[in-house]
């Protein structure tokens, strides 16, 4: 039970000059607004500096802080037991966490669970991460619904001495998402051969089948993945599909893609600003589309995707973060209407007036409107704006990975 002297009450103390810290306190939240929140800190001791995003999800906060879609932000879990299962090896994403923070309802507790191999705040303090307890993330959720996603630092020090002015500072100065280019900062360095599978309950993660070979035998067909700042799942999935999956940087140009003679190419998901990843991704991913070859996006990949054929993008007040989302699908014949419950984790989105005549519009939010999935229609090539990997999540769209890797003949 959270020490009800740190619950803040209201959440912030509106002016700064009018937020007295209580007694006890050893972590701060001070958004650009000058909104300020005190509590109790946990993990790491520093501060860092990013956007103040919540996230729905119940579960999976290891696959959550270790999304490299989460570069740049500090996630408030709206969820208010995190951290009661522990941590562990298997649940992550990436090697080391990408997101730079959490904040939470209720403090860390001892794990309760068979899998657990450390404490949360353990895990957090090993890799460098802040978290804040004793916040009242039901306000601060609703303060980001009504104001958008707020720049902000989040701060622990075990002594609660704290410039908070300077925070402030740190808070009104940091530029934002917008217009920032992250991916080339998370993602792969060099070229490799993924050979992960998937992970059972009670098996671990499966051996990828040979390299060269699939069910019966056959020559499995070859994907080369644009690393964009992947999950390692969608990989997993690809190759329980029946793929061999070759990683590559963002920044690999098309006659490195061309090298590795790729079936078909997919684009990964990944943080920051689409438009100035664009920059370099979008003609890469043009020249691609002239080969006629499959492709297939996720998250960012599918904004990438969007803006190669002349969508725009823009940054969403809100974003859409956490593993219920209702998505309607608009084509696939008698699948016209069909729901599916998706993970989500995108600030960004395809404008779906944008979309040209070539492009068809498959998938729509049905929290609000907006595009969720596209295709185009005079090349084998879709994209969806939501995770069908999951992890964490529903697994109601892994069909999509059947689906790219039967494209690739």
């Amino acid at each position: 039970m959270a020490d009800a002297t740190l619950s803040p009450a209201p959440a912030f103390s509106g002016p700064l000059a009018a937020a007295p810290q209580p007694a006890g306190a050893t972590g701060v939240l001070v958004l650009a607004s000058g909104d300020v929140a005190w509590g109790r800190g946990f993990g790491a001791e520093g501060q860092a500096v990013g956007e103040v995003c919540f996230h729905t999800a119940m579960t999976g906060y290891q696959e959550i802080m270790t999304d490299p879609s989460f570069a740049g932000q500090i996630i408030t879990f709206t969820f208010p037991h995190i951290g009661n299962v522990g941590a562990n090896p298997d649940d992550v994403e990436a090697d080391n966490p990408h997101a730079l923070g959490m904040i939470v309802r209720e403090d860390v507790t001892a794990p309760s669970s068979f899998r657990a191999v450390e404490r949360l705040d353990g895990w957090m303090q090993r890799h460098a991460r802040i978290g804040l307890s004793g916040i009242d993330t039901r306000a601060l959720t609703r303060r980001i619904r009504s104001g958008g996603a707020p720049n902000g630092v989040i701060a622990h020090a075990a002594s609660g001495e704290f410039d908070v002015p300077l925070l402030l500072a740190m808070a009104r100065s940091w530029p934002g998402l917008e217009g920032m280019d992250l991916a080339t900062s998370v993602s792969t360095q060099m070229d490799y051969g993924w050979d992960g599978g998937v992970w059972r309950l009670g098996f671990g993660y499966a051996s990828a089948p040979p390299p060269a070979s699939g069910r019966g035998g056959e020559k499995r067909p070859h994907i080369v993945a644009i690393d964009y700042g992947s999950k390692r799942n969608i990989f997993r999935n690809l190759v329980k599909a029946g793929a061999k999956v070759s990683v590559v940087p963002a920044t690999a140009t098309y006659d490195q893609i061309m090298a590795l003679a790729p079936d078909g190419i997919f684009l990964s998901n990944g943080p920051g600003d689409p438009a100035a990843t664009g920059e370099y991704a979008v003609p890469v991913i043009r020249a691609l589309l002239e080969t006629g070859k499959p492709l297939f996006g996720i998250c960012l990949g599918h904004q990438l995707l969007g803006l190669a054929v002349g969508a725009t993008t823009t940054k969403m007040f809100q974003g859409h973060r956490g593993a219920n989302h209702p998505v309607k699908r608009l084509s696939d014949g008698p699948d016209f209407g069909r729901v599916e419950i998706t993970s989500m984790n995108h600030g960004f989105a395809v404008e779906r007036g944008s979309l040209p005549a070539n492009v068809r519009e498959t998938h729509v939010s049905l929290f609000d409107g907006s595009n969720a999935g596209l295709e185009l229609t005079d090349r084998p090539a879709f994209s969806v704006q939501y995770h069908p990997e999951a992890s964490p999540g529903p697994q109601d769209s892994l069909y999509l990975f059947d689906r790219f890797v039967e494209m690739l003949g």
